[in-house]
């Protein structure tokens, strides 16, 4: 079985590498690493990176996770073959992709400092930088097959179930890790960055509306999860960031609930998502911008 120990970084392909990186580290407060070949790497904190942009096609291209100490390389090659599972390896890490077609990259262990991190001594961190990225969520349309891909290939836990609609995953004490939705057509969803509390998601979000950007959801009080969470559209990549604090921490010996679905399990504040939330076409991006659903402007169908 592989064991991993946390998500490591999000992928993404990007129209242009040097736009996107100076927009990503001006808007969201992220460290630019600098170039590594084409690719540029950006990071919360003190980590190497926690998302990389690549040139290509807009949108999610990967998602990388950092294996276990005691799980090595030879361990995941051994249990992949046993699955007959199709993978590659490049740059020292295994590559394969989920039933939707989506990327992950299992990366090796990398032993990180002892401190805690506000006991680190740094010259790069910026004051106000998400402390770190904590989750990804996808719209999945091969479902079934993918809760067996990323409990039965990548050994992750479920730690609950909204319904029969959604499921979330844990590696460590965090709630999640990774979540599915189950709804046609696939799709990255978001990633998510962990701010230390409400206050500074509030800083981020009136920062974010001077750079023109909008929430299509949020602020909310998830009952799966427990986060208070505010979702960004991110036009140019297909995606939303979600900012997030107060994830439900989880012991070891946790039992995942079925929640029911409904509105309170989602949002204990108030209201559920407006159907925009799920799109990626012109139309949801045009009525979330213009606040049109709220204005009595029914969302059209979405065209193939």
């Amino acid at each position: 079985m592989i064991d991993l120990r946390r998500i490591d970084h999000v992928c993404l392909g990007v129209a242009d590498v040097d736009e996107a990186a100076a927009r990503w580290a001006v808007e969201f407060g992220l460290h630019d690493r600098g170039r590594d070949g084409a690719r540029a790497l950006l990071s919360c904190d003190d980590e190497p990176y926690s998302l990389e942009l690549v040139p290509g096609s807009p949108g999610h291209e990967h998602t990388g996770f950092e294996l276990a100490h005691d799980c090595s390389l030879d361990d995941v090659r051994a249990h992949l073959r046993s699955l007959d599972i199709h993978w590659q390896e490049l740059e020292g890490s295994i590559f394969l992709v989920d039933p939707d077609g989506r990327g992950v990259q299992v990366m090796p262990y990398r032993r990180q400092e002892l401190w805690v991190v506000h006991a680190r001594r740094s010259t790069t961190v910026r004051p106000g930088s998400p402390r770190k990225l904590g989750h990804v969520n996808c719209l999945s349309s091969h479902f079934e097959e993918s809760i067996r891909f990323y409990t039965e290939v990548l050994g992750m836990t479920v730690s609950d179930r909204l319904g029969e609609a959604g499921i979330w995953f844990r590696i460590n004490t965090d709630h999640h890790v990774m979540a599915l939705i189950d709804m046609t057509p696939g799709h990255f969803h978001h990633l998510a960055f962990d701010t230390v509390d409400v206050g500074q998601m509030r800083d981020m979000l009136d920062h974010l509306a001077r750079h023109g950007r909008w929430l299509g959801w949020g602020p909310a009080r998830h009952g799966v999860g427990g986060n208070i969470a505010s979702y960004v559209r991110i036009v140019e990549e297909e995606c939303f960031v979600e900012l997030y604090c107060d994830m439900e921490q989880l012991q070891a010996d946790h039992e995942p609930r079925l929640w029911p679905d409904d509105r309170y399990s989602s949002n204990t504040w108030g209201p559920l998502p407006p159907r925009s939330y799920f799109r990626f076409d012109a139309a949801a991006i045009a009525s979330e911008a213009e606040s049109l659903e709220t204005r009595g402007h029914t969302l059209p169908e979405a065209t193939a």
